[in-house]
């Protein structure tokens, strides 16, 4: 009632003049607080209540993996607050100068500027490591929560239409965070991010023609330089951190204005949402939310180190960290470098160096493949509706083998960058682990997404047991004639309906040559899915036994279960 009057209130001061003495009184005669007269003037004159009416009561359902994009949300927050807090001390400079911070092993060395203000940070600055660390260990949660965040949108098809544009938003913010974060960890040129760094610059020379020339523009010169730590800090606190909150905002948007998916159930379409009004049910949980990530991440940032560059020292072009190891999201490209054998080649007078170019060129072809799945999809499928409720993931089995297998790649070659830390822990071959991870890289794959669409054919049909005979109960009967039967107890309208839902499309008829067809019966031919229960089913099934009542009914499905 008082956002209605509110807004009844709005509406007269906005179209029509009031005297002067009727405005500190309300409707019903009482004189209004001072606070409830400065909202009617705001809304009189900018109409916040009324255009934010309609968003406060926006629905959202209610799951737990819907808040994997919460803690996205809130780590880019947490990110973007301790940063601006950093950049308040750091000093994005390579000008060389001597050390004579609180730290004692390092006094008389020649560091940068760079390096000098981060340990000033680190050791110096009240709360200064703790502040560092919270922004590292945030960056690593907002890259693992989009990763897992977007895994959870691929498996249960939440990108199909109207959300293809969302997804490439989504996929977007995850490059740019993991590029963004490359650039962040190189800032401090110590040891470990220059070796980094004279890695990328590795890659960049190996591109054919043109890399020489990529190369000199980046660096300002020869390897190290001088301008590739303040370009470097251009990048990451200004234009890519940019970029990223105008995706945020209009990945945002779309959400509200698509409306939430939601999973299957009694009373969810596709027409509607289920769930909870943003205010002040579901501000009040994000809010407390919020400030729990924001506490996990705190406490994990106060006991577990991370990047202790006094450990490592000023970054030297001599010198090589052992063991060093970039954040585990750049470990996938790192891996694809170590595996791929030395091959070069000649053309036209120019070298081409394979054993770089080919995992420099594999790296964003196998992040590509993830961005562009949900069109290929809609290719195949023609399904052009609109689609709110998401699908149980063993209800796409072809879907759910692809994304495993490509999550199993993903993680074949995050071995692979880490191939000498394996050895030296179990003892093995450095040879072994390269060759093992090579043969991976290409058998891997292939057996999870063999054995991932199998699982979901085994899970529907095991669904389908389900629908027809109901769920065991454990109890055992014996019948007059002497046979022993389990009881099964029929499953309740909600689970029947969640187990029944789901549409099972037919394979393309036409144009059985073409690629799409094949493709088509690939999905949604038998060996894509195992058909559902049908209502015409189950009535047979209960026939067929004869009888009615609820002691019939579990000898009924004590027979059907004991004929499996």
């Amino acid at each position: 009632m008082v956002g209605e009057t509110a807004v009844e209130r709005g509406s007269a001061v906005g179209s029509a003049w009031a005297p002067a003495a009727e405005a500190p009184w309300d409707q019903g005669g009482a004189v209004a607080g001072r606070g409830e007269r400065m909202a009617d003037w705001a809304d009189g004159r900018v109409g916040l209540h009324r255009a934010a009416r309609g968003t406060m009561r926006k629905i959202f359902p209610d799951h737990w993996s819907f808040m994997l994009g919460e803690i996205c949300l809130y780590s880019f927050v947490v990110i973007i607050l301790t940063g601006v807090w950093l950049t308040l001390f750091f000093k994005p400079s390579m000008t060389e100068v001597v050390y004579d911070g609180a730290y004692v092993p390092l006094h008389g060395q020649r560091v940068s500027e760079a390096f000098d203000s981060t340990m000033h940070i680190s050791f110096e600055v009240r709360g200064g490591l703790l502040i560092r660390q919270i922004h590292h260990w945030a960056a690593l949660v907002f890259i693992a929560g989009m990763f897992t965040h977007m895994m959870r949108v691929f498996f249960t098809g939440a990108f199909r239409k109207p959300r293809e544009v969302n997804w490439l938003f989504g996929f977007g913010l995850l490059f740019l965070g993991m590029l963004d974060g490359f650039f962040g960890y190189s800032l401090p040129d110590d040891l470990l991010s220059g070796t980094g760094i004279r890695f990328i610059e590795g890659v960049i020379l190996a591109v054919p023609v043109v890399g020489t020339y990529l190369q000199m523009f980046l660096f300002g010169g020869e390897f190290p330089g001088t301008d590739i730590v303040p370009r470097f800090y251009s990048l990451h606190v200004l234009l890519i951190p940019g970029i990223m909150l105008g995706l945020l905002v209009a990945h945002l948007i779309l959400v509200f204005f698509h409306k939430h998916t939601q999973f299957a159930g009694p009373g969810r379409t596709n027409e509607n949402v289920v769930g909870m009004p943003l205010m002040p049910v579901y501000l009040a949980k994000a809010g407390g939310f919020f400030f729990l990530v924001f506490g996990v991440i705190a406490a994990v940032a106060a006991i577990a180190s991370i990047n202790p560059i006094w450990a490592f020292g000023p970054y030297r072009p001599d010198q090589v960290s052992t063991g060093a190891q970039p954040d585990w999201y750049m470990g996938f490209a790192e891996g694809l470098i170590r595996v791929m054998p030395g091959w070069e080649v000649t053309v036209g007078g120019h070298t081409l160096v394979l054993g770089v170019l080919v995992p420099f060129l594999l790296f964003p072809a196998v992040l590509g493949l993830i961005a562009v799945y949900p069109f290929v999809e809609a290719w195949i499928t023609r399904d052009t509706r609109e689609r709110h409720l998401l699908d149980r993931p063993r209800n796409a089995p072809v879907r759910t083998a692809l994304g495993a297998a490509w999550i199993s790649l993903y993680l074949v070659t995050l071995v692979g960058g880490g191939n000498d830390l394996f050895a030296t822990h179990l003892h093995l071959s450095l040879n072994v682990m390269t060759w093992t991870v090579r043969i991976g890289f290409f058998v891997v794959p292939v057996l999870v997404f063999e054995v991932a669409r199998r699982w979901c054919l085994g899970l529907q049909r095991r669904d389908r047991d389900l629908v027809l005979h109901g769920r065991e109960t454990g109890l055992v009967k014996k019948l007059p004639h002497g046979e022993y039967v389990e009881l099964h107890e029929p499953l309740s309208a909600a689970r029947l309906h969640t187990l029944t839902a789901h549409e099972q499309p037919r394979p393309a008829a036409a144009g059985r040559g073409s690629l799409r067809a094949r493709l088509s019966r690939a999905y949604f031919g038998e060996g894509g899915q195992v058909a559902k229960a049908t209502p015409g089913e189950r009535e047979g099934l209960a026939g067929a036994h004869g009888g009615g009542g609820e002691q019939a009914g579990g000898e009924r499905a004590g027979r059907g279960g004991s004929g499996r």
